[in-house]
């Protein structure tokens, strides 16, 4: 049932660009492995074996941790309403801060919020898409602006103290990489 691609057809892309939520995956060489739910408008398809994604602040930072420690991330998205589907994307991701060169260039793709703390910037090697029978249909109600209410109440120097407090080290205790 599963099909592997070197890249993204454009078919791809049109089922990425009408998910609602994706799953990125990340691991560092000894530790725990990291599965976060990703939502808003923060991915960008850029090239067919390329993309973006902005990271808002949250309670952990992982994904930035777990790419400095072993390059490798997989995202994932699934079909909740329509014909069943998985799609995931397999490759090598680099973490860009706030203090980088190219964070001008990515917020020109996906514009900067209070809360953004990091993009990610993936070099897909492998496409897989797989039947997703099991997946179950769910019904989209809209976004939760919880997190960027938090960001804005707390302001960017705010968000800043807050990657001070709590976003230096991975639950593992790996570096993040992140200022604040």
């Amino acid at each position: 049932m599963a099909q592997q691609f070197q890249e993204l057809a454009a078919a791809h892309t049109k089922f990425i660009e009408k998910q609602k939520i994706f799953f990125v995956a990340t691991a560092a060489q000894e530790g725990r492995v990291n599965l976060s739910p990703k939502g808003h408008d923060s991915l960008k398809i850029t090239g067919p074996n390329e993309l973006i994604w902005m990271n808002l602040t949250g309670s952990g930072n992982e994904t930035a941790a777990h790419l400095a420690d072993t390059n490798r991330m997989t995202i994932m998205w699934c079909a909740f309403e329509g014909p069943p589907r998985i799609l995931r994307v397999y490759g090598e991701a680099e973490t860009i801060h706030p203090r980088d060169p190219d964070w001008a260039t990515c917020e020109q793709l996906i514009p900067a919020e209070t809360g953004s703390r990091q993009y990610y910037r993936m070099k897909i090697d492998l496409v897989q898409t797989s039947c997703g029978y099991a997946v179950p249909l769910f019904d989209y109600e809209g976004e939760r602006d919880v997190l960027r209410d938090w960001a804005d109440k707390k302001g960017r120097d705010g968000v800043e103290d807050y990657w001070d407090e709590k976003n230096q080290t991975s639950i593992d205790g790996l570096p993040t990489g992140v200022l604040g």
